[in-house]
């Protein structure tokens, strides 16, 4: 089979992933349907090239390689347009409940729905249930106390909401509070 056509296979097995799509998905698939036995180094040759064709080409669109896995985004130049058109989609928003839901489970997961509402100090069930929807979150087994309540994590979807490769990534608590928002003085 010609080079040219594994790699049109390779780039619209990544195109049409709702989320990034990892190596070992793409060999599967290219396995499956040549009945083939293409290896990890043979299809990351043909990424790189498609990496390459989209990086040269006046294309709006990049090759990324994103949470061990690989999608196609809009190249920086072009973020604030799409921004405003995200703007405008309120249903896609996250109202400020779930944004703070998501981000004590992303700095503390795995978490029950009870210590997000002890840490929040209000109900949360609505807020989780909506990041359940979004898919930002997923259920991730039971906790080892009284009830084996349910513990909440983040997932693949939010990592490529995000554009994070891994959980490292996200800013540092000591990164984000800023000197308007403490109280008292500080002592070093």
């Amino acid at each position: 089979m010609p080079e040219t056509h594994i790699s049109r296979h390779i780039e619209a097995l990544i195109f049409s992933s709702v989320q990034s799509i990892s190596l070992q998905e793409v060999i599967l698939a290219l396995n499956t349907v040549f009945s083939a036995e293409y290896d990890e180094i043979f299809v990351l040759d043909h990424i790189e090239a498609i990496r390459d064709k989209y990086n040269l080409e006046d294309s709006i669109l990049q090759l990324v390689h994103i949470n061990n896995g690989y999608q196609f985004l809009t190249k920086k130049e072009y973020h604030e347009t799409v921004n405003q058109l995200q703007l405008h989609r309120s249903k896609k928003k996250l109202s400020q409940a779930a944004m703070e839901t998501l981000a004590i489970i992303a700095y503390r997961q795995p978490i029950t729905k009870l210590e997000i509402e002890q840490i929040r100090g209000v109900n949360s069930d609505y807020s989780v249930q909506r990041l359940l929807e979004k898919e930002l979150i997923t259920m991730d087994g039971k906790a080892e106390t009284p009830g084996r309540p349910i513990l909440y994590s983040t997932s693949p979807m939010f990592m490529d909401y995000f554009g994070l490769q891994n959980l490292s990534q996200l800013p540092q608590l000591k990164d984000i509070v800023k000197e308007e928002n403490t109280v008292g003085e500080t002592v070093e």
